[in-house]
């Protein structure tokens, strides 16, 4: 198949900068999705605003400008941008969607008139993100796809003996990170004062309640953090949709404690692979258990490297293409 990707980001990227700590999930996504496509027989193009034209694991990186409009696809997927389609031509056209748009800013983006011409399905990336959809986004039919993680963090070794007494919250400080240093000072801290938390960088951060900032930058430094830690501890967000975050944690085998906000209730196995709970105290609670019981931990521990790398991004592109055909 012929497939092409279009980004309309002002970021110019390509996958050469997939450790770029400008790139955000949705560029990854891109990076990652249209590699594994690649590997699987496909022809692949992603166009953005990347400035030249570069050939790297078999995807030709090119900008809009070189668009060659003789060819017609056998597939567009956008990220997130319906009116990029008007740039090719394709025998099917797929959108990304990285958030709960409701059909007022679908409106307000202009991008209703595209999505009514081109008749998109839209990948959906959860159970909460297929219920909370506006009903006419999903019209065209919708393909539920869950996101991998970077092969670095599969390629990555689990060892215990790095594990210290420490928490880690590695989302966004936008996500709730507010309500997390709130449990921690007034329910997990005062009956715990030896462990530790790290987070986002954030005006919150108080070291005197043990908090304090995590590694920022490239995805060593965020590994290097994340396999030194006991616990992740994440509220979770009404606007989040799966939670890459969270996902990484999962890979290197870190037990999650979550208030289940938005699609976070999806990337725990209650009792398995961490605690869903139902306030905040419970959130407390199941946090002090893991940071206290080392029989419960190494059991969670152990459930999570049973299941490790079930989750690829080869398995990924195969579901969409299994699905489009």
């Amino acid at each position: 198949m012929n497939i092409c990707f279009l980004d309309g980001i002002d970021n110019q990227y390509t996958s050469k900068d997939s450790e770029s700590s400008k790139l955000r999930g949705a560029e990854n996504v891109v990076i990652n999705l249209s590699k594994e496509l690649s590997k699987l027989g496909n022809n692949v193009f992603v166009y953005n605003n990347n400035q030249y034209i570069n050939t790297i694991n078999g995807v030709t990186w090119a900008n809009f400008k070189y668009i060659n409009n003789k060819i017609i696809f056998d597939l567009a997927i956008t990220n997130n941008d319906l009116n990029l389609f008007k740039k090719i031509k394709s025998k099917k056209y797929v959108a990304i969607s990285h958030s709960i748009q409701s059909i007022e800013k679908f409106i307000r983006k202009g991008q209703l008139v595209s999505y009514l011409y081109y008749r998109p399905q839209i990948i959906l990336l959860s159970n909460y993100h297929l219920k909370n959809r506006n009903a006419l986004l999903k019209v065209f039919g919708s393909i539920k796809l869950e996101w991998a993680v970077d092969e670095i963090f599969l390629n990555t070794t689990i060892d215990d003996s790095l594990v210290e007494d420490r928490a880690i919250f590695t989302s966004r400080d936008d996500r709730n990170l507010d309500i997390l240093i709130n449990i921690w000072k007034k329910k997990i801290f005062l009956k715990n004062k030896s462990s530790k938390l790290f987070v986002t960088p954030s005006s919150l951060i108080d070291n005197k309640f043990n908090i304090f900032e995590r590694n920022f930058g490239s995805r060593d430094m965020l590994i290097k953090d994340l396999i030194k830690s006991r616990v992740f501890l994440i509220p979770g967000h009404k606007g989040e949709i799966f939670c890459i975050a969270a996902e990484e944690a999962r890979e290197l085998c870190i037990p999650i404690v979550t208030l289940g906000i938005g699609a976070l209730s999806e990337r725990v196995d209650h009792g398995r692979t961490g605690f869903i709970a139902k306030n905040e105290i419970e959130f407390a609670k199941f946090s002090l258990k893991i940071l206290r019981d080392n029989n419960l931990w190494r059991r969670l521990r152990n459930n999570l490297k049973n299941i490790r790398k079930s989750k690829t991004w080869e398995n990924t592109a195969k579901k969409l293409i299994k699905h489009i055909k």
